[in-house]
C-alpha cells in the first residue's frame, strides 16, 4: 500500500453516521385531526401511509432506509377504520419496538362535545356509529383506544385547536431545525412573457434604464459584470434592490409561523435579461448574507 494513504485517511473528514429511520404511528379519535396531522407531517417530507392495518406495521418498518432517496422517516395512520385489524395493534408495535425501530405513536383526543359537532358539521357518520348514535360510537371508540392512549409517546387534545394550530402542534414535536428552515426562491422574469403564477412578491426593476439599448451591453446578460455594473450605476438602483432585500428580510422569518416554508420573489423588467437578473443575483447575495437559504432561477434569461 503506498505510504500516503494512511495520510490521507487521517486528514480526510470524518463521514458522519447514518441518522435510524424514524416512524410515527398516528392514532386517535375519529374527528380529532388525524388526517390535519397526517397532512403536517408529509409538509414536513415525511412519508404518510393512511389507513394502513396494523399487521402490515412491521414489514413496512423493513423497507425503511437511511441510502439515497429511500424513505427514512415514515408515518403511519392507524386507526379503528382498519375493523378487526385493529384489535391486535398493541401486538404489533410491541413487535416494532422490541425490533429496535425507531417508533413513536402521536395519539389525537378531543372532548365528546366537540367531536359530536364536528362529525355534525361535515354530515358523516361516526366509523362505529352503525344503526345507534354519534355518541355512542365516539364511547364504543374510546373503549377501544383506553390503553392505546396510555402508551402513546405524544398525546394532543384538539378541542380547541384550528387545523393550522394543530399543525403548528404537529410541527413544533417532530421538526428538525432542517424541517423548519424557510427556502427563499428569487425568480428572475420578463414582465411581456407574462408574471410568474407562484410569486408572493413581485419587484419591478423596469424603471432602471435598460442596457438593452447600449450596444456594447445587448448581448450580454445581468450575470455579466459590465451589465450589473452599469444597472446599479443608475441613481437610486442600488438603494433600490438593497433596501428591498432588507425589507424582506424582516418579513421572511414570519412565514414560517404561518407555515408557509417556500417564498417566491419574482423580480421583473421587460424582457428578463439585463436587469432583473442584476437584481435577482443582488437580492440573493444580500439574503444570503443574512444567512437565508436562497434559491436563484432566471425564467426567462435566453428566450429572446
Amino acid at each position: 500500500m503506498p505510504i500516503e494513504i494512511p495520510r490521507i485517511d487521517e486528514e480526510a473528514p470524518p463521514v458522519a453516521p447514518a441518522t435510524s429511520p424514524q416512524m410515527i404511528i398516528v392514532t386517535g379519535m375519529s374527528g380529532a385531526g388525524r388526517s390535519r396531522a397526517a397532512n403536517a407531517l408529509e409538509d414536513l417530507d415525511w412519508y404518510v401511509v393512511d389507513n394502513l392495518p396494523p399487521q402490515l406495521l412491521p414489514a413496512l418498518a423493513g423497507m425503511m432506509t437511511t441510502v439515497g432517496a429511500g424513505v427514512h422517516r415514515l408515518a403511519a395512520v392507524v386507526d379503528v377504520r382498519s375493523r378487526e385489524f385493529f384489535a391486535h395493534f398493541m401486538r404489533y408495535l410491541s413487535e416494532l419496538r422490541e425490533s429496535g425501530t425507531n417508533v413513536r405513536v402521536l395519539f389525537l383526543d378531543a372532548s365528546d362535545a366537540v367531536l359530536v359537532r364536528r362529525f355534525e358539521s361535515s354530515r358523516r357518520p361516526h366509523p362505529l356509529q352503525g344503526t345507534s348514535s354519534i355518541l355512542d360510537g365516539i364511547e364504543h371508540e374510546r373503549t377501544l383506544l383506553g390503553g392505546l392512549k396510555g402508551a402513546a409517546d405524544m398525546v394532543i387534545d384538539t378541542s380547541d385547536l384550528s387545523v393550522h394550530d394543530l399543525a403548528r402542534r404537529v410541527r413544533d414535536l417532530v421538526a428538525t431545525e432542517s424541517d423548519l428552515a424557510l427556502r427563499v426562491n428569487i425568480m428572475s422574469f420578463g414582465f411581456k412573457y407574462g408574471l410568474p403564477v407562484d410569486a408572493d412578491h413581485v419587484l419591478d426593476v423596469r424603471f432602471i434604464p435598460n442596457p438593452y439599448w447600449v450596444s456594447e451591453l445587448r448581448h450580454l446578460t445581468g450575470r455579466d459584470d459590465p451589465v450589473a455594473e452599469y444597472v446599479f450605476r443608475q441613481p437610486g438602483a442600488a438603494a433600490f434592490v438593497d433596501g428591498y432585500a432588507d425589507l424582506l428580510a424582516h418579513a421572511l422569518p414570519r412565514y414560517v409561523d404561518e407555515l408557509k416554508p417556500n417564498v417566491t420573489i419574482a423580480v421583473g423588467c421587460t424582457g428578463g435579461k439585463h436587469r432583473s437578473v442584476a437584481s435577482a443575483e443582488r437580492v440573493s447575495a444580500r439574503l444570503r448574507s443574512r444567512g437565508f437559504r436562497v434559491n436563484t432561477q432566471h425564467r426567462d434569461l435566453g428566450r429572446e
